[in-house]
């Protein structure tokens, strides 16, 4: 299966339909190897896959490192590259660490969106993936998800600070795109009407499960040509397991409605005798505004999984019945 090929916004940035999320390998560590990690990487490349994002939040720098070790013997125009800003790694001690991630990096992590903060974390991120220049700039976090009530004051630092900063790179063509990755469709709402960018990655929030988005944001960014990226479109593993132990919502154990939610999605494509992944992964490329899909990766199989996932036809009565059904909708969708 050849993955279609889409570009950004008003960039010239292209990203596969398939991309890669690296935050997994940063944040399993140890278990998985550096080794491990370049097979995997390998793997999605001869697969067609042809766009990779990555973070230093992901194993405090960890999957950066092991994304460019890869991605440095590759022609450097085969691919692109996302990575964000936000967050600075520090000597440990100087910092906090991210209680997700189970690495081993000496170092810690500090907020900081101020202007100079962008220049200085897309220099770090270079120096680690040991490439020339990151394709997609993301200010990472500014969100109430991540800051909870000390969100207002970090999103007028970003608005002063690291957003108009990245705009002055593109400008300067340090990077070739900026956007958000986020977690809330609001605070890209909010963005949308103040900066000029190119994209959104967008981790959550607009999935086979829910569909929010679709009811002003979704709109708006077509109207702008403003395109979205989809991360967790496996809402953080409740859409890829049926076991209730092994599934969680944003990172948490699922809620009760959730889980029943999914369940009921799961039946209507188990009655049409298709995985529930493949719905996960195909859903939201339906919509105009989104150019990717992003799953995080740390297996082999999960990798060989996504692949047969976006491969797999899936009948229109299944989407027409999930629609029937109340349980996924299709505003501004053409199927």
């Amino acid at each position: 299966m050849a993955l279609a090929i889409n570009t950004l916004g008003n960039s010239d940035v292209q990203v596969t339909e398939l991309g890669f999320g690296g935050a997994p390998l940063g944040s399993r560590g140890s278990q998985v190897s550096d080794e491990q990690a370049s097979q995997i990487l390998e793997a999605a490349y001869d697969a067609g896959i042809r766009y990779f994002d990555t973070a230093p939040l992901y194993g405090h720098g960890l999957s950066e490192r092991r994304l460019g070790g890869f991605l440095q013997t590759l022609p450097r125009d085969s691919f692109s590259l996302s990575s964000k800003v936000g967050r600075l790694l520090v000597p440990t001690g100087e910092g906090e660490r991210h209680e997700q991630m189970g690495d081993e990096e000496p170092f810690s992590i500090r907020y900081d969106y101020s202007y100079d903060a962008a220049r200085e974390s897309l220099e770090a991120t270079i120096e680690r993936t040991g490439l020339d220049r990151i394709d997609v700039a993301l200010c990472h976090d500014i969100d109430i998800w991540t800051h909870g009530d000390g969100q207002p004051e970090i999103l007028k630092t970003a608005r002063q600070g690291i957003l108009p900063a990245l705009s002055d790179l593109r400008s300067e063509g340090v990077i070739r795109t900026f956007g958000l990755g986020v977690n809330e469709w609001q605070i890209c709402n909010e963005i949308l009407d103040e900066f000029d960018v190119d994209c959104f990655l967008l981790a959550g929030r607009f999935t086979l499960l829910e569909q929010e988005p679709l009811d002003v944001f979704l709109p708006r960014c077509v109207e702008k040509n403003v395109s979205i990226i989809v991360g967790g479109p496996y809402n953080s593993g409740l859409l890829a397991n049926a076991e209730r132990r092994r599934a969680t919502y944003d990172y948490k154990p699922v809620d009760d409605a959730r889980w029943e939610k999914a369940q009921k999605i799961r039946a209507v494509c188990e009655s049409h005798n298709i995985d529930m992944r493949a719905a996960a992964l195909q859903y939201p490329l339906m919509h105009p505004a989104i150019e990717s899909v992003i799953p995080g990766v740390w297996k082999m199989q999960e990798l060989n999984d996504n692949i047969e996932m976006l491969a797999t036809e899936i009948p229109q009565s299944l989407w027409s019945d999930l629609e029937s059904e109340g349980l996924v909708r299709f505003d501004g969708i053409e199927r």
